[in-house]
């Protein structure tokens, strides 16, 4: 059965208000076309989908007695046929609010991170799709050089193609944390840790598709550090460190997302600040990067972007100019191109494209 591929867009929202889009995808063109949205989520900035149980998972704020607001998740059915969302639960996850959402390679487990908690979340993925329990809470313990950096700043969690282990970046330790994935007990241990230089902020992380590398931004320096991989030991090592900005530039500047192409020979991360995609290529054989170009990313504050599955368009979510650009991507050079399409949505942070049948 053909499948159609949909993208899906987390945001800042207020809880009365949508946050949560759905929208058709034109492969030909890489426009989007709004569908559906869900409101009654507070901020669901970052989302992960589950293709097989057509279920998007978004985090989003719950408060606790004293009024303070922690983590939680809430899981979305989404129909092809109606082309519509609809809510199946909501769970809490963390102590702190979180900033981003990952599954383990099974969709049973569901791996939270709490920037202002300090902490990652673990929590089950039920047989109907529904988030369940939080399993396991990891606090991060420590601090870095700048104020920003006075305690953990947990951002993210990836997951490696076999399963093994998933990639903890903590923006106020400065180290990379690696967790063995124990799928049968359903946890996550303390595996390695790597440290990365003062004052550098990790940020995302993204593993090769069949090199034995792994790339991570560092939002606070403008920098993308690459990582040997080895998944015997399960054990990371810095074996280069490449800008994000040009030569002189003296503006402010967070760096935030980063992604593969689908061929894996290019690169590509975002400047919040100088507001431009950094655009590089993979050298085949160790892993290194070059800088390709810095692309405009027509907008403010490119928050978070996305690769269409094909490759051949970049869309682009620049959070304070309320929109998100479509790129088409030359796949011999890596550059961008501007598409000449927008779409028009409050606040966008995160992109994810899902094929469903």
């Amino acid at each position: 059965m053909t499948k159609r591929v949909y993208a899906f867009i987390g945001s800042y929202a207020e809880e009365s208000g949508p946050g949560l889009y759905a929208c058709s995808y034109d492969e030909r063109t890489g426009r989007l076309t709004m569908l559906d949205q869900a409101s009654g989520l507070p901020n669901p900035t970052f989302l992960v989908p589950d293709e097989d149980k057509r279920t998007i998972y978004a985090i989003t704020e719950i408060k606790d007695e004293d009024g303070k607001r922690n983590g939680a998740a809430a899981a979305f059915r989404f129909d092809p046929e109606a082309e519509r969302l609809k809510r199946l639960n909501l769970e809490a996850t963390t102590p702190g609010t979180t900033c981003h959402i990952e599954l383990d390679r099974t969709r049973r487990l569901a791996i939270t991170s709490s920037y202002h908690g300090g902490a990652l979340g673990v929590s089950s993925v039920l047989d109907d799709g529904r988030i369940g329990p939080v399993l396991q809470v990891h606090r991060h313990e420590g601090a870095s050089v700048l104020p920003v950096q006075s305690q953990p700043r947990v951002h993210s969690a990836v997951v490696d193609r076999d399963n093994r282990y998933a990639v903890v970046s903590d923006l106020g330790l400065d180290k990379v944390f690696v967790y063995r994935i124990d799928a049968a007990e359903q946890s996550l241990v303390l595996h390695s840790e790597t440290s990365v230089a003062p004052g550098s902020g990790p940020r995302h992380f993204v593993f090769h598709s069949e090199l034995p590398y792994g790339y991570g931004i560092n939002e606070l320096n403008g920098t993308i550090n690459v990582y040997a991989f080895d998944a015997d030991a399960g054990r990371l090592s810095v074996v280069q460190t490449i800008a994000t900005l040009p030569d002189g530039y003296e503006g402010s500047n967070a760096c935030a997302d980063i992604h593969l192409s689908p061929d894996g020979k290019f690169l590509y991360g975002s400047n919040r600040g100088h507001d431009s995609i950094a655009v590089y290529r993979v050298d085949a054989a160790d892993g290194s990067l070059t800088l390709v170009e810095l692309a405009p990313a027509l907008g403010g504050h490119p928050r978070n972007f996305a690769i269409s599955p094909d490759g051949q368009f970049v869309l682009v979510a620049n959070r304070d100019s309320n929109h998100i650009v479509t790129f088409a991507r030359d796949a011999e050079s890596g550059k961008l191109r501007p598409a000449g399409i927008e779409l028009e949505v409050s606040r966008p942070v995160c992109l994810r494209f899902a094929a469903f049948a």
